[in-house]
């Protein structure tokens, strides 16, 4: 089985300087791709000159990680892409329970290791962590994490299983079965577009699994930070794009219940002070009503919507429960 591990790089030299030495020397037997999205450092002069044996893409507009993969997976052939986020450390032979599973259980198409933080390495990291669910409202939680709260690594996600949806910061899927989902959906630009890429193969009977005998570590929020209120405008707005196209019930309480909720954490942020981040909630939702006509469009095209929630409402079960692992 060939394997391609690609890096997308914006103007991100020094994280390739400091986590390309890792993914060299522990990918044996895969190819390796910087897939560069018009930057305009000399980072692709600098992975030339010092890493002469990785391969280079150079896209010709920075389209964000959806635009980005999909314009760069064009141009590479192999069994699997391992689309890595450029801020991650590997770890000896990282690739082979990712290929054991794809090798002994051909039914699975999508994978996603353990992620750690790279900063505190005992704990899990926030994208990813132990594998992504979704509840009813199109909250996202993992195991070992769910909203900010990280569990410690204490051995209790070792496990093979199936997931609902795979982090983007280390994403591994069949090239048939990313081009028979026809790739990312360009219009997120970045956050969320791998949940709805896993939520849009659950329905169409793809299989997603963890494989917590591989482990990365995860700096997280190295090209778009949490503080930025462009990240939570993506984040509410990209929710919001993936309930609509692929949630199962009557859509239009689900999406009420969910314009709701995130009214609610708007006020949140405007008593806490955040006016960038409340205005970015506005603005998301107004960016969403933009785009509805064609996001319905997209959900009558899309395959038959199935169950797909294991907890009706994350936000009760933590804020009100005061349930804070998985």
């Amino acid at each position: 089985m060939k394997i391609a591990v690609v890096i997308l790089n914006w103007n991100g030299k020094q994280l390739l300087e400091q986590f390309l030495p890792s993914v060299t020397q522990y990918s044996e037997g895969a190819d390796i791709y910087v897939a560069d999205n018009a930057s305009t450092d000399d980072s692709i002069d600098f992975v030339s000159s010092q890493f002469p044996e990785i391969k280079i893409i150079k896209n010709r507009t920075n389209g964000g990680y959806a635009k980005g993969y999909n314009d760069a997976l064009k141009h590479v052939q192999a069994d699997v892409f391992c689309l890595l986020n450029s801020d991650i450390e590997v770890t000896p032979n990282w690739l082979t329970p990712i290929i054991s599973e794809f090798e002994i259980n051909p039914e699975t198409s999508i994978i996603q290791p353990k992620i750690l933080d790279y900063k505190n390495k005992s704990y899990f990291e926030y994208a990813g962590a132990g594998g992504g669910f979704i509840d009813k409202y199109g909250y996202a939680y993992c195991r070992g994490r769910i909203f900010d709260t990280v569990e410690k690594d204490n051995g209790q996600y070792d496990d093979t299983t199936s997931i609902f949806w795979a982090s983007g910061a280390c994403f591994f899927i069949k090239k048939s079965t990313f081009e028979a989902l026809h790739g990312f959906d360009e219009s997120y630009f970045a956050h969320f577009e791998e949940i709805d890429l896993c939520w849009r193969a659950f329905n169409a009977n793809f299989i997603t699994k963890y494989v917590g005998a591989s482990t990365v570590y995860h700096v997280g929020g190295a090209t778009l930070n949490a503080v930025n209120p462009k990240k939570t405008y993506l984040n509410f707005r990209n929710s919001l794009f993936t309930i609509t196209k692929n949630v199962k019930g009557f859509l239009f309480g689900i999406i009420f219940t969910r314009l709701t909720l995130d009214g609610i954490a708007a006020l949140k942020f405007l008593c806490n002070l955040k006016v960038n981040h409340f205005g970015a909630v506005i603005k998301a939702h107004i960016g969403f009503y933009a785009h509805l006509p064609r996001l319905l469009k997209e959900r009558k095209q899309l395959p038959k919507k199935k169950n797909y929630y294991q907890t009706m409402s994350i936000i009760w079960s933590y804020f009100v429960k005061k349930r804070n692992t998985f």
